[in-house]
């Protein structure tokens, strides 16, 4: 396959000229309308995991006292229900380690 540099060059100048004269003047960016605040958004997550592990030993309590009630089911999915979104979190938050030491590891 014999590419040719000065072909490919124009061929790109050319898509370059004609994606100018189709959009005419860009218009101004707008951020996302839904987007908030990343400081927000853990601490919401945070806040949920903490009330599932809450509910979950609220319910292994309530069971072990004797409420009628409950099923042992329903705790054990209680339970299954928060490990899982501890586990998450805590995937969640090495990533997030993770990713802080390749940006402070970046050379300037």
């Amino acid at each position: 396959m014999d590419i040719k540099a000065q072909s490919l060059y124009q061929e790109m100048q050319s898509m370059a000229a004609q994606s100018k004269m189709d959009f005419g003047t860009p218009e101004a960016i707008q951020g996302n309308p839904s987007s908030q605040n990343f400081a927000d958004l853990l601490g919401n997550a945070l806040d949920t995991v903490n009330s599932m592990q809450l509910e979950a030993k609220d319910k292994a309590i309530a069971f072990e006292m004797g409420d009628k009630s409950l099923s042992l089911a329903d705790v054990m999915v209680a339970k299954e229900k928060s490990s899982i979104a501890f586990e998450a979190t805590i995937q969640v938050r090495n990533k997030v380690l993770e990713a802080y030491k390749q940006i402070m590891n970046m050379p300037v």
